[in-house]
């Protein structure tokens, strides 16, 4: 079944592009374009995408303000977020304000393939050139702001994939660098967010730097 993608930037050139790797990827279509975040909400109700690829600085109507009037009416939206901002605070706006995955401008075709499968199998997407801002970030949060300790009772392993999840690995690319199959990486990842009441990337990241699972150094 295709995926359908709807492109939303204000630059011409930069939806040709996207389009461009899109029509080289099997199994995804771009059924729609916009130029700025006030035309979303119309185009997603009458197009129904499965993924919205947004960019935060638009003229008018800012991918982060579409973003979060999409989450109140259509949450179910999957959106992933193509910027070329790195700032740390503003990508962990843009992962709590609902943004199910974040890639750079500068990415490859294969890493936006990456990013895109994650999504479609529901699953979440941090490009790895951001994840060590990311972490950076919630370390900082987490000075500012500390929490006790949670029992999280997560195994070697899981924890072991966890560090991989946080670091922005699809869950094919975990399975291949572990030498397990998928659908065990999948079970170990339900496990852990169930375990750990935690079903998004920056709240993994929080508890990831929080209990010392990962560091800067990593």
């Amino acid at each position: 079944m295709t995926c359908n993608l709807l492109l939303v930037d204000d630059h011409s050139l930069i939806r040709a592009g996207v389009r461009a790797l899109v029509l080289d990827l099997p199994g995804y279509a771009v059924i729609g374009e916009a130029d700025d975040g006030s035309q979303l909400l119309a185009m997603v109700e009458h197009l129904s995408p499965d993924i919205v690829l947004l960019d935060i600085s638009m003229k008018q109507t800012g991918g982060l303000d579409a973003l979060q009037q999409l989450k109140r009416v259509r949450p179910q939206c999957k959106v992933l977020i193509l910027s070329m901002h790195t700032d740390p605070a503003l990508i962990m706006r843009a992962l709590e304000s609902g943004a199910h995955g974040y890639l750079l401008k500068d990415t490859t075709a294969t890493e936006l393939a990456h990013a895109l499968e994650a999504l479609r199998n529901n699953e979440r997407y941090l490009s790895p050139a951001i994840a060590h801002t990311v972490i950076t970030q919630a370390l900082t949060r987490n000075q500012k702001n500390p929490e006790p300790a949670d029992s999280h009772n997560l195994t070697a392993r899981q924890m072991e994939i966890l560090r991989l999840i946080v670091r922005g690995k699809s869950t094919r690319e975990i399975a291949n660098g572990l030498g397990l199959s998928v659908k065990t990486v999948e079970t170990h990842r339900s496990q852990i967010m169930k375990r750990l009441q935690i079903f998004d990337v920056a709240g993994l990241v929080l508890f990831a730097v929080r209990e010392q699972i990962i560091s800067l150094d990593d």
